[in-house]
């Protein structure tokens, strides 16, 4: 699971292959009429409870859709960013990640871009896409604020602050990280769940979620119908 990137930095992305198993199981537990346990691949922790209908195409509609986190960070620009009030009545997409990250983060903003320029402009401006680092030491709001540019689109939200927050938020959607650690060789290992979830503009729950690899057809396929808030 660890690839050598470039610069010697093995990759630190986690890679719970949570939408495979999620599908399989929702298909059981939504005909059975009960919930299914996310747990943290590594440690076997809870990290949310969701139910959902079988998976098609990219997307995992879930039937028990998450609450937005509450979460109150500091945006690119230096100011406090309340996540519920910022993105109210907004179609939003929220990603936990890094910007040390070799490939699955970049990746990721990357096809989400591309998608977003495919929408007409009206639908370019409603969209709201919420990068939040999970290396808050190392990704400080300015190192975001060039980052998310290159790597993605000017209009991209990022998200820092202190990870017991940032880690306490994640978990409120089903997503698992764990505090970055630094090796014996100085690298620094910054593990995480590599979900995008969606939350409607009707209700700001989130209801779909997309696995790492989402391409960016399939993100422009669906864009049009999330933004809407519609099941994919």
């Amino acid at each position: 699971m660890q690839n050598p990137k470039s610069d010697g930095e093995p990759r630190r992305s986690r890679r719970t292959p949570l939408i495979a198993a999620l599908a399989v199981t929702a298909a059981f537990a939504v005909a059975a009429g009960v919930a299914v346990t996310q747990n943290d691949g590594d440690t076997g922790s809870p990290v949310g409870q969701v139910s959902a209908e079988p998976k098609t195409k990219a997307a995992t509609v879930l039937t028990q859709p998450y609450t937005k986190p509450d979460l109150v960070l500091t945006d690119t620009s230096g100011r406090k960013y309340d996540l519920r009030e910022e993105t109210k009545g907004r179609p939003t997409l929220i990603y936990f990640g890094y910007t040390h990250c070799p490939d699955v983060c970049p990746l990721t903003m990357s096809n989400l871009a591309i998608a977003k320029k495919q929408l007409p402009k009206a639908d370019q401006e409603k969209l709201q896409v919420v990068f939040v680092t999970t290396d808050p030491e190392r990704d400080t709001p300015a190192e975001l604020g060039k980052w998310l540019p290159s790597a993605g689109d000017p209009s991209f939200v990022g998200l820092s602050g202190d990870f017991p927050t940032i880690q306490a938020g994640a978990r409120q959607i089903g997503i698992g990280i764990d505090a970055p650690t630094k090796e014996k060789d100085g690298t620094v290992v910054s593990m995480h769940g590599a979900q995008v979830v969606a939350f409607s503009p009707k209700t700001d729950q989130g209801y779909v979620i997309y696995g790492e690899d989402t391409t960016a057809d399939e993100w422009a396929a669906d864009l049009p119908k999330l933004i809407n808030g519609e099941k994919p």
